[in-house]
């Protein structure tokens, strides 16, 4: 009996250890959805405040890099697509702030 108590630990261990990769596997892996929705409502929220106007290169720069988003998802390119949302939604944010000074 004492053996078989002491390799419960390791098969713990590498129980988690399996599931961890697994799991950040699956993500490198998975369409970047979360990240083109809070890219679309950071562009939407930054129309509603006038960026198209008040600051067009940052808000186009933005809006620009979202379509290429969403062509980057198209062709399953999940990581250049989620890093494109991610810049997308920063400068939105970035005209909406500038628009609403």
């Amino acid at each position: 009996m004492p053996t078989r108590s002491r390799h419960r630990p390791l098969f713990r261990h590498l129980l988690i250890a399996v599931y961890v990769t697994i799991l950040f596997a699956g993500c490198a892996t998975m369409a970047p959805v979360q990240e083109m929705s809070d890219a679309r409502q950071a562009l939407r929220a930054a129309e509603e405040v006038g960026a198209p106007v008040r600051v067009p290169e940052t808000y186009e720069r933005s809006r620009l890099l979202l379509e290429q988003a969403e062509g980057s998802l198209s062709a399953g390119e999940f990581q250049a697509a989620r890093r494109k949302a991610k810049e997308a939604k920063a400068l939105a944010i970035e005209a909406r702030i500038r628009s609403a000074d």
